[in-house]
């Protein structure tokens, strides 16, 4: 019973923090509002402020999560943030025509340091980060970074359509907050950060972009390396280098997407419109 009241409490700490966080934003934007605008996949202008509001809201959940240790909690807090603020970057200087993890490589490897560079080496280097922290052993470290950072970029991947990396990241976490320790406290923080938005998100008012989605992302991924020793770190890196393989085939692909369980879960909530 006191574990189930540990990981209400922190979810619904999260979930709190993050509406205060939106609301104060949407009265108080940053710097120029216009900056943080954007016009979605149905042409509909929508604002950043909700992913902004998650990145904070999970990580000040996760930072005074009672139950988990100071160095556990220290690791998943720098990789959120540090992941949500790369995000934010790109948010602000990304090229439309430079998507994907692909054409971050691509322009790694040209020597051009762009918004995706920022967001690979940034993430990756945080990861790195939280493994050594996290983590004894090298190898795992090395896992445990790319769980994190392939995490934060697989929920930054599925965000096409409003409302679906939240749901994705309330669907990975929520088996989760069965466990019992440190990692169901610490799945906790995103999963209340993302039904926190949710509703705006799906409404077309706010979206996460790449600093909520990034963000929320790398708190999750933070609860599964914690989670996993060697064996179940080997096959969630596995599977997340796979998505990041798939890259359009997942994100844009109508297949999945529009499978009758699948489509009827991603298209819950969400306004009408012609273009799908």
């Amino acid at each position: 019973m006191k574990a189930q009241s540990g990981r209400l409490s922190v979810g619904l700490a999260a979930a709190g923090a993050t509406r205060v966080a939106y609301g104060q934003l949407r009265r108080r934007p940053p710097v120029e509002a216009r900056m943080w605008r954007r016009t979605n996949y149905a042409g509909r202008g929508v604002e950043l402020y909700g992913g902004l509001a998650a990145a904070a809201g999970a990580a000040t959940a996760v930072a005074a999560a009672r139950g988990v240790a100071l160095r556990t909690r220290f690791a998943a807090v720098g990789a959120a943030l540090a992941a949500g603020a790369c995000g934010a970057y790109d948010d602000q200087h990304g090229s439309p025509a430079e998507r994907g993890f692909g054409a971050h490589l691509k322009a790694l490897r040209e020597r051009r340091f762009t918004s995706g560079v920022v967001k690979l080496l940034g993430i990756g280097a945080a990861g790195l980060a939280a493994g050594a922290l996290l983590k004894a052993d090298p190898a795992d470290q090395v896992l445990t970074a790319v769980v994190i950072a392939g995490t934060a970029h697989a929920v930054n991947l599925v965000d096409m359509r409003p409302g679906r990396a939240a749901k994705a990241v309330i669907a990975v976490g929520a088996p989760w907050l069965l466990r019992r320790g440190p990692a169901a406290l610490l799945a906790a923080a995103p999963v209340g950060a993302a039904a926190a938005v949710l509703r705006d998100d799906v409404s077309e008012r706010t979206m996460l972009g790449d600093a909520g989605a990034h963000a929320l992302g790398a708190a999750l991924g933070s609860a599964i390396a914690v989670a996993n020793g060697r064996t179940g770190l080997v096959l969630h890196a596995a599977a997340l280098v796979a998505m990041t393989v798939a890259g359009d085939r997942i994100s844009a692909g109508k297949r999945l997407w529009g499978a009758p369980g699948v489509r009827h879960v991603d298209s819950w909530g969400r306004l009408a419109h012609p273009y799908g």
